[in-house]
């Protein structure tokens, strides 16, 4: 039987015997028929990963026994960071967050800009997207969703040590893979489905985000998102 993974936030490396919580239990005893004896992985979202035995079979509150403990399993060696403009369709950042989550990522803050269509997103709807995508990729590490903010007041912030724009204005630009540092903390700014205006584009500048481009191709906002991960990983290989 394929080993299951749960996700268990309040997860110690003292702990020797863990009870996963009712909604998590029900799962594992009334969904995936797992029983005493059964092997399984439980993460913490923070890097940890344990592997441990089920020892009390119960739909409210399955116990397991810790039987191993692997601190930062498959850490990256670079952070992440995507800033990117909520899609009218909440389906599509559904979808980027999804998939950002398998191929990797840290850190995720939806921004407004001057041609956002949407002006808000509930958080908790897409933590669950994330955590769901964790457990289906047997990942360790759930990514960080922080609160809506207008982007001109994400770009007072200090941000990542690296910075870049991505957007579809005439101009000079690089590509990813050609200005990013290997093993670096980045953060990429990703614009609505009107793209970022001049002005913002200007302030980012300003602001010390480098321009750069994704191809040739116009791409919709979630799929620009997903192609900066990946230019992100391939940069760091």
């Amino acid at each position: 039987m394929t080993l299951q993974l749960f996700y268990t936030p309040d997860i110690s490396p003292h702990d020797k015997v863990y009870v996963l919580n009712e909604e998590e239990s029900k799962h594992a005893i009334r969904v995936l028929r797992l029983a005493e004896g059964h092997a399984v992985y439980l993460v913490d979202g923070k890097g940890g990963q344990y592997r441990g035995i089920i020892t009390h079979a119960h739909p409210k509150r399955t116990a397991i026994t810790i039987e191993d403990f692997k601190p930062d399993y498959e850490k990256r060696n670079y952070y992440l960071h995507i800033a990117v403009a909520p899609t009218k369709n909440i389906d599509r950042i559904e979808w980027f967050l999804e998939k950002a989550t398998e191929v990797g990522i840290d850190e995720i803050t939806p921004i407004i800009c001057e041609h956002s269509e949407r002006k808000e997103v509930k958080p908790e709807r897409l933590n669950k997207v994330m955590v769901a995508a964790m457990k289906q990729s047997l990942k360790a590490y759930l990514p960080k969703l922080n609160e809506t903010v207008k982007l001109t007041d994400f770009l007072k912030k200090d941000g990542e040590p690296q910075k870049f724009i991505a957007h579809c204005a005439n101009g000079e630009k690089r590509y990813l893979t050609d200005g990013i540092k290997v093993a670096g903390r980045y953060v990429i700014l990703i614009g609505p489905e009107g793209d970022f205006s001049v002005p913002e584009i200007r302030l980012a500048v300003e602001a010390g985000y480098m321009p750069i481009t994704l191809g040739s191709s116009r791409l919709r906002t979630e799929t620009a998102a997903l192609v900066a991960c990946l230019e992100a990983a391939i940069g760091n290989r």
